[in-house]
């Protein structure tokens, strides 16, 4: 008697899974560059964008942020702006900012380890990024738990085997490997067994130039020419309201230094870390961003940077976040707007605040997907797996998340429209009653003609009753499991583990890096 896992792989080879490697179908979508066929929608007048806009001017001029970093606040005061070194607050004028936008890049080219993976990070290009940052996984035959090195890597392998998923990302936190030594396991995870383009925590000068060293060793660059391109990015995070920790400070003067990607994203939740309005949290983020920005171009011109935008709500009742809200996205429409206003490519953030995969993190993910493809972000972090408001990366949500990025994906492409397209031969070729299963037109292209499924079942009841009964979230078990089953890396990408591994040794010998704080 053939088993359940066996039937279940079968009849997933039959139809065929999109974007997948090993697809008996002839469809071959191409995700890995996408721009966006959408006209941005707005949630602001004009008026009122540039209005948010000076006032956060006014904000970083009147107010000031609180830098921790007294680095940063020298490089601050030597570009002009008011320090005070006992409230640590540096007030902003707004022709530094100025300046910094006019040195930031429109269009910042991001070079992968492949160079059939290669991304333009500019307004009108779209790239999706799993959920990152969590410090649990779960998935249905081995609940939820901490994160581990082992997890990190499985999905790594995930992330790698989905063309729609641009960048690799911190996907979750590896517990189980010394915080000076887990920035190795996750570089080694990430250039080993991916060819997309990396992350590298911001923890720190010494883990950071670990990181880039290890790039330029997977990469075979010499370090004039890993400054030449950006190979890898950092999220930098400012602790709203208008703090700029040690860390985060620290990561933006050494991303910027070598010339790499800083995303650079205040976490404002209406409410809670922000005026409780859309507007008052966009202002509020605007000029977070704004500043990390400034400092970002003072300390080289020409770094590249993306505006990053990740606002919602809270509820009111528990002060717990909310996503995927009205509210988030009029604040990722509204984010897209001022993002546009000084011209600059930026990122969002999807996710779900649900804590299993159920109907609730499905909608919710998927409105804020959409907020973000209206808004025409650039980059939507959490866009596939995320859970619990970012505390953990559900594997069965990763695939099920997938299936609607890759319907987005789809709609990326050109419709056509030519007069064979149009088909009137076809209709002349049936007649009234009859069907077109078997016209001509429909034989010359039933093979591509359609999306086919990675997850959902369109099986009649009968047969999805004989089949199992699945729900979606059940069915998608089996398809991570396949795929992690099946995973072979980019023989370039294993090919870099000799002399990583050479370099982790003499470097865990050294006694590592310790993260700062």
């Amino acid at each position: 008697m053939v088993d359940d896992a066996a039937r279940d792989s079968r009849r997933e080879r039959r139809r065929g899974r999109t974007g997948e490697a090993g697809s008996e179908s002839s469809r071959r979508p191409n995700y890995r560059s996408l721009k966006n066929p959408f006209l941005p929608q707005p949630v602001f007048s004009d008026d009122q964008v540039a209005a948010i806009h000076d006032t956060a001017l006014r904000v970083l001029e009147e107010l000031g942020i609180k830098v921790l970093l007294p680095q940063a606040r020298e490089i601050f005061a030597r570009a002009g702006a008011l320090v005070d070194e006992d409230s640590q607050m540096v007030r902003i004028g707004r022709d530094i900012v100025v300046a910094a936008l006019a040195s930031a890049p429109k269009s910042i080219p991001a070079l992968a380890g492949d160079r059939s993976r290669d991304l333009t990070l500019e307004l009108g290009s779209m790239t999706f990024l799993a959920g990152a940052g969590a410090p649990n996984v779960t998935d249905l035959e081995r609940g939820r738990r901490p994160g581990t090195l082992a997890a990190f890597e499985e999905l790594t392998k995930l992330i790698q085997h989905f063309d729609v998923l641009h960048m690799l990302c911190p996907a979750i936190e590896p517990q189980d490997v010394d915080n000076r030594l887990r920035h190795y396991a996750v570089n080694r995870a990430q250039l080993t067994l991916s060819d997309k383009f990396p992350f590298v925590f911001a923890r720190g000068t010494p883990q950071v130039e670990d990181g880039f060293e290890m790039i330029r060793l997977a990469r075979r660059l010499s370090e004039d020419e890993f400054r030449a391109g950006a190979h890898c990015y950092t999220i930098i995070n400012t602790n709203s309201p208008r703090q700029l920790d040690i860390p985060m400070a620290q990561g933006i003067i050494d991303f910027a230094r070598a010339g790499q990607i800083l995303v650079i994203t205040p976490f404002c939740l209406a409410g809670a870390m922000a005026p409780i309005t859309v507007a008052g949290a966009l202002t509020l983020q605007h000029a977070e961003a704004l500043a990390g920005l400034a400092l970002a171009q003072i300390v080289r011109p020409g770094t590249p940077v993306l505006y990053g935008s990740f606002s919602s709500n809270v509820d009111m009742k528990s002060g717990a976040p909310a996503f995927g809200t009205p509210e988030h996205v009029k604040a990722t429409l509204g984010a897209g707007q001022l993002a546009r206003f000084i011209g600059l490519p930026w990122r969002s953030g999807a996710g779900s605040a649900a804590n299993i995969s159920d109907v609730q993190a499905a909608h919710e993910s998927q409105f804020a997907l959409w907020g973000s493809v209206l808004a025409g972000a650039t980059m939507c972090i959490h866009a596939a797996g995320w859970l619990e408001g970012g505390l953990s990366v559900s594997y069965e949500k990763l695939i099920t998340d997938i299936e609607a990025v890759q319907t987005l994906a789809e709609l990326c492409a050109a419709t056509p429209g030519d007069e064979d397209s149009i088909g009137f031969e076809a209709i002349a070729e049936v007649q009234p009653g009859g069907h077109f299963f078997s016209a001509g037109h429909t034989m010359a292209r039933y093979r591509t003609a359609f999306y086919e499924p990675l997850v959902a079942d369109w099986s009649n009841f009968g047969n999805w009753t004989q089949s199992g009964s699945k729900t979606a979230t059940e069915r998608a078990t089996g398809i991570w499991k396949r795929v992690l089953a099946d995973f072979e890396p980019p023989a370039s990408a294993a090919g870099t583990s000799g002399v990583l591994d050479e370099f982790i040794a003499r470097r865990t010998e050294e006694g590592g890096a310790a993260p700062i704080s």
